[in-house]
């Protein structure tokens, strides 16, 4: 089987500009790596490759849930296996671009895979209990249905018993179960990814986010999150907690004035590419590429190494 291409790196590094440039020089479609992009009705801050710039390859895993759905990792990692078989199928290349590590991580198997999507009034149930009665309480629970779990969970880490709950609630199995059993096609997947990460001069990378972040205020990004707001979204909502979007909803919201909101955008925006870059580093195998994405010598030295892996 050919390798599964994945180009990922930090945000503005120009992975789309590369991807798009592989995917014409390999006959490849692209399959979005990209936590946000996933959402439809958010565009100024996501950096969606609009469609004319796309020239003609086709871009999956973009624009498939509305905003105030639920979409997670594991959603993530059954949808993109189903999209990669297709694209194989037709005899083509798969190219993962993005920027999501977690994502990559679930669709090698590093998630466990809880045959049902996870119950919304379940999930409020469980978040009013502690509310009301603290993380403390809540472990209790866990520890008296699933001591197994319980005992590898911290009291005060209410998220992970939540989970722990909810999973032993719908499934009537322990999360511990689950997680030894991955999918069987996650393994042969992992061993056919070959990573390729964009690690350009970070203080241009820096310049670049901050013209970025004037250029998304610019284009109405403030215009684009009152108008999702207007709708109905709910100011919580998963998709507005972005780096791009969080800030603007708090300015929004009367939390901070435009100056502000501006500025923090680009601070948060920084240190979101700075752990990515820290995420990838932390990668047993990784093909470096110390350049961005529009450089020529990007996609040369992809094609390249690629060779190599061969």
């Amino acid at each position: 089987m050919r390798p599964i291409v994945a180009i990922v790196g930090p945000t503005a590094s120009g992975k789309s500009v590369l991807g798009i440039e592989l995917a014409v020089r390999l006959n490849a479609e692209i399959v979005s790596l990209d936590s946000v992009q996933v959402y439809r009705g958010l565009y100024v801050a996501t950096a969606k490759v609009p469609l004319q710039q796309r020239c003609g390859i086709p871009h999956h895993l973009i624009d498939i849930i509305d905003p105030d759905q639920e979409y997670t990792a594991g959603d993530y990692a059954r949808d993109a296996r189903r999209v990669i078989s297709q694209i194989e199928q037709s005899g083509k290349q798969v190219l993962l671009v993005g920027g999501t590590g977690f994502y990559l991580s679930a669709l090698e198997g590093s998630l466990f895979e809880q045959p049902v999507k996870t119950d919304q009034q379940l999930r409020r149930r469980l978040k009013q209990i502690m509310e009301r009665r603290g993380a403390a309480h809540l472990h209790k629970m866990l520890a008296r249905l699933d001591p197994a779990a319980a005992a590898r969970i911290n009291v005060n880490d209410w998220a992970r018993t939540t989970r722990a709950l909810e999973v032993l609630f719908q499934t009537g199995r322990s999360i511990t179960y689950w997680q030894g059993n991955h999918h069987p096609q996650a393994a042969e997947l992992a061993s056919r990814i070959e990573v390729f990460a964009l690690s350009p001069p970070r203080s241009e990378l820096y310049a670049r986010i901050n013209r970025r972040v004037d250029e998304m205020f610019a284009a109405g990004l403030v215009e684009e999150v009152q108008q999702l707001l207007a709708a109905g979204l709910s100011p919580n909502a998963k998709s507005l907690m972005a780096h791009g979007y969080r800030r603007v909803v708090e300015y929004l919201l009367g939390q901070r004035d435009y100056a502000s909101c501006v500025e923090q955008t680009k601070a948060d925006t920084r240190h979101y590419a700075k752990r990515q870059l820290s995420w990838w580093r932390s990668r047993a195998r990784v093909n470096w590429i110390y350049a961005f994405g529009d450089d020529v010598r990007a996609v040369e030295e992809v094609l390249k190494l690629l060779l190599l892996t061969k």
